[in-house]
C-alpha cells in the first residue's frame, strides 16, 4: 500500500491573520543575517505547482515513496516513465521574480544563507551561492547500490535512447517533477540501470518516506543559531523537515516573518505572516531597499549546483 503524504493540518489554536504590511520584512532585512527558507510557493510563478496550495498537485497526484521505490520495479518504471516526460518541462524552467529578488539581496549582503525544499534548482539559476538543498536536486543522480553520482541530462540522453518514440500526453506537471500520465501510457518504458554496477539508479531526493540525512539538518541547524531572523518564502510548513527550523529559530527568540499567501503550520511562532504573491512582495521589499533586481538572471543549466546537496559529494559545505 502506498503512504499518503501528509495533505493539510488542522490549527489547534485561532491564528492571525495574513497580512499585506512589507515593513517588518523590509526592516529585517535592512538589518542583515536573515536565513531564507523556502518552499515550493516561490517557484509556483515559474510554472511549476506547489503541493497544498490552491490545485495544488497533492489534490490529485500521490508523490512515489521510498518504500515503493525501492521495493517494486513496476513503481520505478511508472515513476521513471512519469519523470522522464517530466524533465523535459521541469529542466526548462526559469527563476521568477521571487528567485531573482532573493539573489539580489544575498548579492547585497542581506543574507546569512538560503535552505530550499525545492529540487528545482531555481535558486541557483537566479545567481544564489550556497543554496542548502535540503531535499537534494532532481539534477543529480545516485545508484542505490554502488553510491555512484551522475547528472540527470547524461541519464536522460540514455532514456531517450531506449525509449524512442515515447510522447504521452501529460494532464500536467508535479512540484517533485513527474508528469502526470496513467499507468498504461507507462506501461511499455523501459528502465535503466547504473552503467557502473548495473544498480538501481534514483533521483538524488529526499522521497516521501525517506529521512534528511542528519548531517545536512545539522548543517541547517547552525545556519539558524547564526542568523539574525528567519525568513520563510512560499511553504505550508506542514511537514517537520522544514517546521523543526522555524520552531528553533523561535525558541532561541530569533525573529521568524513568513511571507505565503495561505496560513502556514508556523504562524503560531511567527512575528509576521505576509499574504502576498511572493514574486511582488520581494520585488516590492528590493524597491524599498532601493536594491535592483536582475532581470536577466542565468538560465537554468540543468546542473546541480548546490553546496549541500541530497547525498552530494563532498562540498565546502557539510553534506551527506
Amino acid at each position: 500500500m502506498r503512504m499518503r503524504p501528509t495533505l493539510s493540518w488542522t490549527p489547534t489554536e485561532d491564528l492571525r491573520p495574513g497580512t499585506t504590511n512589507l515593513e517588518p520584512v523590509a526592516e529585517a532585512l535592512s538589518t542583515g543575517g536573515v536565513l531564507v527558507l523556502s518552499g515550493a510557493g516561490i517557484s509556483t510563478e515559474s510554472g511549476i505547482p506547489d503541493y497544498r496550495g490552491k490545485g495544488g498537485s497533492l489534490t490529485r497526484h500521490t508523490p512515489m515513496t521510498y518504500q515503493d521505490f525501492t521495493a517494486s520495479a513496476q513503481a520505478r518504471r511508472r515513476y521513471w516513465a512519469r519523470s522522464h516526460l517530466g524533465w523535459r518541462t521541469f529542466g526548462r524552467a526559469r527563476p521568477n521574480a521571487g528567485h531573482r529578488a532573493v539573489a539580489a539581496f544575498a548579492r547585497h549582503g542581506l543574507l546569512s544563507g538560503v535552505i530550499t525544499q525545492n529540487v528545482d534548482g531555481l535558486h541557483q539559476a537566479a545567481g544564489s551561492q550556497g543554496v542548502v538543498e535540503l531535499h537534494g536536486s532532481l539534477d543529480r543522480v545516485v545508484c542505490l547500490s554502488c553510491g555512484a553520482f551522475s547528472p540527470r541530462r547524461e541519464l536522460a540522453r540514455r532514456l531517450e535512447e531506449a525509449n524512442p518514440g515515447f510522447e504521452p500526453v501529460a494532464a500536467g506537471i508535479n512540484p517533485d517533477g513527474d508528469a502526470d500520465i496513467t499507468d498504461e501510457q507507462a506501461a511499455d518504458f523501459r528502465v535503466l540501470p547504473c552503467i557502473i554496477c548495473g544498480g538501481i539508479l534514483k533521483p538524488d531526493v529526499v522521497f516521501f518516506g525517506e529521512t534528511v540525512p542528519p548531517q545536512r539538518v545539522e548543517y541547517c541547524r547552525k545556519l539558524v543559531r547564526e542568523a539574525t531572523s528567519l525568513l520563510v518564502l512560499g511553504s505550508s510548513l506542514t511537514v517537520m523537515s522544514g517546521l523543526r527550523f522555524v520552531r528553533q529559530a523561535a525558541q532561541a527568540e530569533k525573529q521568524v516573518l513568513i511571507v505565503n499567501q495561505d496560513p502556514t503550520r508556523g504562524d503560531q511562532h511567527a512575528h509576521t505572516r505576509v499574504a502576498l504573491p511572493l514574486g511582488t512582495a520581494l520585488t516590492t521589499v528590493a524597491d524599498q531597499l532601493r536594491i535592483p533586481v536582475d532581470d536577466r538572471a542565468p538560465r537554468h543549466s540543468g546542473t546541480g549546483t548546490g553546496v549541500c546537496g541530497a547525498s552530494a559529494p563532498p562540498a565546502p559545505a557539510p553534506s551527506s
